[in-house]
């Protein structure tokens, strides 16, 4: 008998042993033609005529610190998806409740609360999504757009319930939620298919090894100006101060892997050429928004005219 025999055993078993309708779901979510259509909504350039006005809008509010608040700069990654768990939670809630006798008044409640908390998520939403790339923006939109409806028909849910309308208003209430959550659906494939929100420099500590590293010549890089270079696969961001000190980051932005080393450095930090996020050149530490991670920074020597580099958590020097 085949030695991979048993195993192949086992797994007919397993099969055989799991429930026939959880196979047939496994079977017919599989057959599901929704990623195709999910990425084409990136490709959609009628929905460029919505996108620019809208993006120049928020782009222009006088947000001031606010704007990074609702970033989640202070938070470490961004506040949109912890503050849209309320009303998706309130609304979801609201539909158990509306299937059970004797629970109008919660059902309203509910619907309320999920309504008042849409406008913090809307907004923190809305100032990430005006910092992104041209195919996020489409897909935002829609997930945006979804909401907004959602948000309108719970609203007349609400409005429907005030007035006596008890069936219309659980109908109203049950497509608000169908359509809020086809919108969350497309905001997940946003977050994880697109890679809206992820700190993009976090790769950087697995892809450099211990210990001391050569990038170029010490002097090839110029005194006061921001240059390039690269260690394996990470590339860096090299500024020699006046007074001899060199300052190096992982070039990539946190927030949309711009290239900081054709930003602008001022008084000791760097701006991101692409959406303005600001980095302190001393350790990396994001001082402005939309990034919510700071920068891998990498502490410097020179040895032998070189330009040596390592990651502060690296293993100590053994010379």
């Amino acid at each position: 008998m085949s030695s991979d025999a048993p195993s192949s055993e086992a797994e007919s078993y397993e099969t055989l042993e799991r429930p026939r309708a959880v196979r047939a779901a496994e079977s017919g979510l599989a057959k599901l033609p929704l990623a195709g259509p999910l990425d084409k909504l990136s490709t959609l350039r009628a929905l460029d005529t919505a996108v620019s006005p809208l993006q120049n809008a928020v782009q222009k509010l006088p947000l001031g610190g606010l704007r990074d608040v609702l970033h989640g700069r202070w938070l470490g990654h961004p506040l949109h998806p912890a503050l849209v768990q309320l009303p998706i939670g309130a609304w979801m809630s609201a539909g158990v409740l509306d299937m059970l006798p004797g629970t109008r008044r919660a059902s309203r409640v509910l619907i309320g609360t999920g309504i008042l908390a849409a406008i913090p998520a809307a907004a923190s939403g809305s100032v990430d999504w005006a910092e992104l790339h041209k195919p996020q923006l489409r897909t935002g939109l829609v997930h945006g757009a979804a909401n907004t409806v959602a948000l309108g028909l719970y609203a007349a849910s609400l409005a429907a319930r005030a007035r006596g309308r008890e069936c219309r208003g659980r109908m109203l209430g049950f497509a608000g939620l169908t359509v809020a959550g086809a919108g969350a659906m497309v905001g997940g494939h946003l977050a994880y298919r697109q890679a809206v929100g992820p700190n993009k420099a976090e790769p950087v500590q697995h892809l450099v090894g211990k210990g001391w590293h050569p990038v170029g010549k010490a002097d090839s890089f110029p005194v006061g100006q921001a240059s390039s270079a690269t260690l394996g696969e990470v590339a860096l961001l090299v500024y020699r101060e006046p007074s001899g000190e060199t300052r190096v980051l992982a070039d990539r932005c946190s927030h949309q892997s711009g290239p900081l080393s054709q930003g602008t450095v001022a008084d000791g930090c760097v701006t991101c050429p692409w959406h303005g996020s600001t980095f302190r050149l001393t350790d990396g530490w994001n001082v402005g928004g939309p990034a919510t991670a700071p920068q891998p920074c990498f502490e410097s020597r020179v040895r032998e005219g070189f330009l040596e580099v390592r990651l502060p958590d690296a293993a100590p020097d053994e010379d």
